[in-house]
């Protein structure tokens, strides 16, 4: 027992070393190369030492905190290099499909609560038509009351490549400003989220009661199913920086709400590039008599399983054994 001690004693300040060093590093990000020689070598020593420990000292606090340093030295040696073509492919691949895996919840109460909103919108119009002047301009009250849409002959008007831009400018506008609004602790999210909806389900009764819901469907068809869902999936990640403020995980609100900030950056980065791509379809195809509306099925379908695809990483390559991280096998 008593060299079972002084063991303890005399190694004690070097894990204490090791400790304050490793945390340090994390909290910096980046070695030396002298820094990382060093890390390894305690890498080593904390090894040989949690095997001693193991056999000295089982079960006690001082085997477990060792366990505990060699696994968070184990995790800053193996971890990838940051930036690169690996690093953004490891993001794709694992970091935002983890991320949204976070966020399925989240997810499906901003889908029901859109979904409902929508019905909402649907009964409130169709039960009283003369409020549709709060949800559309009389300018889009007019033509539909003539029977066209004012989607109609809009090729004519702006060419699909400028038209394209101002879309998808504006839908990721308006995400970005649903995931804003969960800066007021969720309630502008909920808002936002609560109007689009409305204002989806009075558009698509208005256009009911005048016979041209099927075309507006028509229209909508191969771009919304991305566009609608990307906007949900951003107010899920703005309900999320709002319980970041209620409900800190660190500190204080402010560390709390960096670390959400810093874990919903890939997937809102996602959201921005398949908006371009709905922006595309809706400048470019949306529009056009051309196309029948069994192509633009197919097209937005086509689309939506990409969008998923993505999310899951699967479309970067992401294999099934990646899908939870490996724990580190201790001596």
């Amino acid at each position: 027992m008593d060299t079972t001690r002084a063991w303890v004693a005399t190694r004690a300040a070097a894990w204490s070393d090791t400790n304050a060093r490793l945390a340090e590093l994390r909290r910096r990000g980046e070695l030396t190369v002298e820094e990382a020689l060093h890390s390894v070598e305690s890498y080593r020593s904390t090894a040989r030492d949690l095997a001693s420990a193991r056999r000295l000292l089982p079960g006690t606090r001082i085997t477990a905190g060792l366990e505990a340093l060699y696994a968070q030295l184990h995790a800053l040696i193996r971890r990838k290099p940051h930036g690169g073509r690996a690093a953004l492919l490891a993001m794709f691949r694992t970091g935002i499909p983890a991320t949204i895996a976070t966020l399925r919840r989240r997810i499906a109460w901003i889908v029901a609560l859109f979904v409902l909103s929508a019905l909402a919108g649907w009964w409130l119009i169709s039960t009283f038509p003369d409020l549709v002047s709060l949800v559309a301009s009389d300018q889009m009250i007019q033509q539909v009351e003539k029977g066209r849409l004012w989607t109609d002959d809009i090729l004519n008007i702006t060419p699909s490549s400028i038209m394209s831009v101002r879309i998808f400018s504006n839908n990721i506008a308006v995400t970005v400003f649903a995931i804003c609004a969960g800066f007021f602790f969720g309630i502008g999210t909920f808002y936002i989220i609560a109007t689009n909806g409305l204002m989806l389900g009075a558009v698509f009764a208005f256009t009911h009661q005048h016979g041209l819901a099927g075309r507006l469907f028509e229209f909508v068809v191969a771009h919304g199913m991305v566009e609608l869902s990307v906007i949900c999936i951003g107010g899920a990640i703005g309900a999320e920086l709002g319980d970041s403020l209620i409900r800190p995980t660190h500190a204080t609100r402010r560390d709390s709400f960096q670390h959400c900030m810093q874990r919903m950056g890939p997937p809102i980065l996602l959201c921005a590039l398949l908006l371009v791509g709905a922006g595309l379809i809706e400048g470019f195809i949306s529009p056009d008599p051309k196309y029948p509306l069994a192509s633009r099925v197919v097209i937005g379908a086509s689309y939506w399983t990409l969008m998923l695809a993505a999310l899951s990483g699967r479309l970067f390559g992401r294999r099934r054994d990646e899908a939870q991280p490996r724990e580190p096998a201790l001596p």
